[in-house]
């Protein structure tokens, strides 16, 4: 088993970036760190947050694969920032944590049935209710060393994957663990769906893992633990 970053996320705003007298720095449009993970005869891709005809190329250059490759995607969060490419993998199983596909699922049919005079607005939401449908609820392993590590509280259902090197763990976070300066800062990103959860599970995170993978940053060994 093994993983590869394939394409670094970044926040809109990292407002635990040093800017003395002109406040927090722009670093764009968000988008989550895409992450493939290998294992077995499973090739997983975590997070396809780039869109499709930027992604595609960067996963062969990153690792010599195409989309027909890929076996699984797996999403942290349904956050539009995590799947932008989800589209250029029709043919993977496409996996969310079951606590945020249900809670998601009955937000999106809400939201639906509120919109009864705006056909733009429920043409939208059906095609979201679409891609929410096609994914399954992920089970608890998705392959030899690679497990489900629930990470509730940016959203309801965050869930991220640990990974069981023969030494050291691995925990690809998504937004559990925004960046290096959160982990460092034992921080999580502002509007968070329960801020007391969310604080638990990067903790859990900073506990466990001796490599995290953050939702918006590069892979880091953790700074609570040092090299290993």
């Amino acid at each position: 088993m093994d993983y590869r970053v394939i394409s670094i996320g970044a926040l809109s705003i990292n407002d635990l970036w040093d800017n003395p007298g002109s406040g927090p720095r722009r670093a764009g449009t968000p988008h989550a760190t895409t992450t493939l993970v290998r294992s077995g005869d499973k090739r997983i891709l975590v997070d396809p947050a780039l869109p499709a005809q930027v992604l595609v190329p960067r996963l062969a250059e990153r690792s010599g694969l195409t989309p027909e490759d890929i076996t699984d995607v797996f999403l942290t969060c349904f956050r539009p920032a995590h799947r932008y490419g989800l589209s250029a993998f029709p043919d993977a199983d496409w996996l969310i944590s079951e606590q945020e596909r249900e809670v998601v699922g009955r937000e999106l049919l809400a939201r639906f049935e509120q919109e009864e005079g705006d056909e733009e607005v429920r043409d939208l939401l059906k095609q979201e209710i679409a891609v929410l449908q096609k994914c399954k609820a992920a089970p608890d392993s998705l392959a030899d060393q690679v497990d489900l590590f629930p990470s509730p509280g940016y959203t309801p259902g965050t869930c991220g994957l640990i990974l069981s090197h023969n030494r050291s763990t691995t925990v690809i976070a998504g937004d559990a663990a925004a960046t290096v300066e959160h982990i460092e800062h034992g921080r999580v990103l502002k509007g968070c769906f329960d801020t007391e959860q969310a604080q638990a599970s990067l903790q859990e995170i900073i506990e466990v893992a001796d490599e995290i993978v953050p939702g918006h940053d590069n892979a880091v060994v953790n700074p609570a633990r040092g090299p290993f």
